[in-house]
């Protein structure tokens, strides 16, 4: 099996998405779209040093709308 590197960093990010949507869940608003910003962004890094586009693509853009979201 081939482990990518950085792999801590990608299992604290995926932790952080899932509490991220627990609090979502529970109405904590606006943290919880804190904490789906900050998860979101961790994956755009890992993308980045993974060179995997579609990562970054996707969690750019999530972080992006959720930006947005607190703005408006």
């Amino acid at each position: 099996m081939v482990v990518k590197p950085y792999q801590p960093l990608a299992w604290f990010a995926t932790a952080c998405l899932l509490v991220a949507a627990t609090m979502a869940a529970l109405n904590i608003y606006p943290w919880y779209i804190y904490a789906f910003i900050g998860s979101n962004a961790l994956w755009v890094l890992i993308g980045s040093l993974w060179k995997e586009r579609s990562i970054v693509v996707l969690n750019a853009g999530l972080t992006v709308i959720y930006v947005v979201g607190l703005m408006f």
